[in-house]
């Protein structure tokens, strides 16, 4: 039986395997809504307590977008992103949320350690606890749900992350969205901030315009990029918000190979396609509380016709040696 037939069976929750066994083979695609499968960072899942599992995820050393941080750490993205597939999985396989249905994420956030990032000779094989809760049931449909993840590598603890979402069935967010259901990314975009600012190597990466003035940017984002759009949808995703928020925060610390080590994402509207948004950035300090070489906190709001549509609280090290 193929994956993507066996991932629409029932029983295909009830899978239990052995810890060696959850780095063997990616989750089916269709599980975590990815349309290629190299973008897949789970590989497997076992029920631990009554609403704990544990989830295996891998980061690869050599991610075509979420490479490797100033040759010295894996991307935390990645662990963004690992949090992101992983509240998929769960209400795929454990919550039994039809596929076809849509996600709405209210709220993310993750936070991890600088030596927990670091890159080692093979690729990072990390063991997520997750614990579901606040799952809230409509008609028997789950239509609201929350976890926490706390992340493991090697055996030790290397940081956390947690999401709140809605979902609705896809005629139900036809009818939340109308027309903007069909919305595609525009062709044009505008000009991207010097790449080397923001520790990309080619525009096609960014997702900042050049500034705009009072230390603005427009958000652009490339419609044909592989990971950014993996596959069609009518709005900014949520990551392309924290990867913009990311590159704010390095433009304006001046600091390209800083190690985002901590986003806490608040998703308030959607951004739209088809008015521009501003990504602003403010309360740029040092954190007394730790060494000389330690973090830098900033707030990377969105602003779209006139509202604040995302805000992003996030913190960047500076990459200095501790």
């Amino acid at each position: 039986m193929t994956a993507l037939i066996q991932a629409d069976r029932t029983d295909f929750s009830r899978i239990v395997v052995n810890e060696p066994d959850l780095f063997e083979c990616t989750v089916p695609r269709t599980l975590v809504h990815r349309a290629a499968i190299s973008e897949v960072l789970l590989t497997g899942i076992s029920r631990s307590g009554e609403d704990t599992y544990r989830i295996g995820a891998q980061w690869s050393r050599g991610h075509s977008y979420y490479g490797a941080v100033a040759g010295r750490w894996h991307d935390p993205m990645l662990f963004a992103e690992t949090v992101r597939q992983a509240g998929l999985l769960l209400a795929h396989q454990v919550l039994e949320i039809p596929l076809g249905f849509s996600f709405l994420t209210e709220a993310t956030s993750f936070e991890v350690a600088e030596s927990g990032a670091r890159l080692g000779r093979g690729p990072a094989h990390v063991v997520l606890e997750v614990t579901l809760h606040d799952v809230v049931r409509r008609r028997g449909v789950v239509s609201s749900y929350a976890y926490d993840i706390v992340a493991q590598r090697d055996g030790r603890r290397i940081g956390s992350g947690r999401l709140t979402a809605n979902c609705v069935s896809s005629a139900v967010y036809r009818r939340l969205r109308g027309d903007r259901a069909e919305a595609t990314a525009p062709r044009e975009v505008p000009n991207g901030i010097n790449p080397e600012l923001v520790g990309r190597t080619c525009e096609f990466d960014v997702v900042l315009s050049a500034e705009c003035g009072s230390g603005a940017h427009r958000l652009r984002a490339e419609p044909d990029h592989p990971v950014l759009f993996d596959h069609p949808v009518d709005h900014l995703p949520g990551m392309v918000l924290m990867e913009a928020a990311r590159q704010a925060a390095l433009a304006a610390l001046g600091l390209p190979e800083g190690l985002l080590v901590a986003c806490d994402a608040e998703f308030r509207k959607y951004v739209e396609f088809d008015s521009p948004c501003l990504v602003m950035t403010s309360g740029a300090v040092m954190d007394a509380s730790v060494p000389p070489s330690g973090s830098r906190h900033l707030r990377v709001e969105f602003h779209q016709a006139g509202d604040v549509a995302a805000v992003c609280r996030v913190t960047v090290h500076d990459g200095s040696e501790t």
